[in-house]
């Protein structure tokens, strides 16, 4: 403590379960701005990755059908994940090809921008893919092989 205060520091206690504790000479003051810094600095770099969805009926128009494709490529090119659902109505359900035929559609017209995360599944009355940007996909795939390699 003698030493600390000669030198204008602080003593910091670093490891009190040691024995004997082990303490450092710091100041303080500028060691929680710094690490605040560093926390702020990596908040920054974090993307928050969210999901934007596009629901359609089976029975939709092509007009309609291109309107709704233009949304779905402006949240992936945004570098949003995209939740395509198809609701069905009454008796529709009894033709889940219908809405898996408007899955594959809406997945060939984004395939430049796009991939597909994962394919049409029927659950409930409700038909689901996930799109997610080409990106992205191809970060995750380039992960999963470096895995292998280890």
């Amino acid at each position: 403590m003698a030493i600390a205060e000669e030198k204008g520091v602080d003593l910091v206690e670093v490891a009190p379960s040691a024995k004997p504790p082990v303490c450092r000479l710091m100041d303080y003051g500028k060691f929680k701005f710094e690490q605040s810094k560093r926390d702020k600095e990596s908040r920054k770099k974090q993307k928050i990755i969210s999901i934007k969805e596009v629901k359609m009926r089976p029975n939709i128009e092509e007009h309609d059908f291109q309107v709704k494709a233009k949304n779905a490529r402006k949240f992936l090119t945004a570098g949003d994940k995209l939740k395509f659902t198809i609701m069905f109505r009454g008796r529709q359900v009894t033709h889940p090809e219908l809405g898996e035929k408007l899955c594959i559609k809406l997945a060939q017209e984004l395939s430049d921008i796009s991939t597909i995360e994962k394919m049409p599944k029927l659950e409930g009355r409700n038909m689901v893919m996930i799109l997610v940007p080409k990106l992205d996909a191809d970060k995750i795939e380039k992960d999963k092989r470096d895995k292998k390699e280890d």
